[in-house]
């Protein structure tokens, strides 16, 4: 049988994680069905998918990852996954982002898909807990090479201080004390986990109080987060969804998600789609 393909690597990938996150595991004969490519190929993309730590191989097929609700992945290994659906992402929260206003980023690889986004939107001042985010402005902001001052429109950036987690994150009372005087237009809010019951959670104890922090001092709260996260839950919850004004994900939350959504929060945004779902 020759491969599809219509299909990019990345693409199958996240269909079968998605096969074995709804239906609790998949078979090889079965992904390759459904995919219409040949058994080696399907096997590549499952040993690619376990080496990311995205699910676990099994005889004859694979299951979802037992991962406990105090697992917290590093930076590396969390940027390599739903890369796609972070940059449409990126792009559709990027526009909420008023020039000249103070904005928040949390840590996180989805902000700092965002913040590759803001740097060209001119006068922000940016608060931070991600030392990956920081960097990504301070980067932008040196302009031309041999540039004696920064470019014309460059973000401030405020770096909050604290303990580094797994993920690039400062966190802690040194961060939590940073934040608690601010006051932000926009926060960006990048999570482990989003539920209904739940709300927003993190594995990480110290970064749940750190985000709380965030959230009060926000006017408005922004949760950047792709399909996966819907559903997961970490150990600690640090907000309820009444205390989210929208939430930017991918196309890839089923119907079922979507509608969910927006029986609890004020605004959808699908990015990629014309418009973002909205409550009535």
């Amino acid at each position: 049988m020759g491969d599809n393909h219509n299909l990019l690597a990345e693409q199958r990938r996240a269909l079968i994680l998605e096969e074995v996150r709804r239906h609790g595991g998949a078979r090889v004969n079965e992904l390759t069905r459904k995919l219409m490519v040949s058994d080696m190929t399907v096997r590549r993309d499952l040993d690619a998918l376990a080496r990311q730590g995205a699910l676990e191989k099994v005889h004859g097929g694979a299951v979802p990852l037992a991962e406990a609700s105090t697992h917290e992945p590093g930076f590396e290994a969390k940027s390599s996954l739903e890369t796609s659906a972070k940059s449409e992402i990126a792009r559709a929260a990027a526009a909420m982002a008023q020039p000249g206003s103070a904005i928040a980023l949390s840590g996180g690889t989805t902000t700092f898909a965002l913040a590759q986004q803001l740097v060209d939107v001119p006068d922000l001042t940016v608060v931070t807990n991600s030392v990956r985010v920081a960097d990504v402005f301070h980067t932008a902001h040196r302009g031309p090479a041999g540039a004696r001052s920064p470019r014309p429109g460059a973000a401030t950036v405020v770096l909050t201080g604290g303990m580094r987690t797994p993920s690039d994150s400062l966190v802690g009372p040194v961060a939590d004390a940073a934040i608690r005087s601010l006051h932000f237009d926009v926060l960006f809010l990048g999570v482990h986990g989003i539920s209904v019951e739940a709300g927003l959670s993190t594995p990480n104890l110290a970064e749940a109080e750190t985000n709380r922090r965030f959230v009060g001092a926000a006017r408005r709260v922004v949760v950047v987060a792709d399909h996966t996260k819907w559903g997961t839950v970490g150990l600690s919850s640090f907000a309820t969804l009444r205390e989210v004004d929208a939430l930017v994900t991918d196309g890839g939350l089923p119907d079922g998600a979507r509608a969910e959504i927006q029986d609890h929060l004020p605004e959808l945004v699908v990015a990629g789609e014309e418009e973002g779902a909205r409550r009535s």
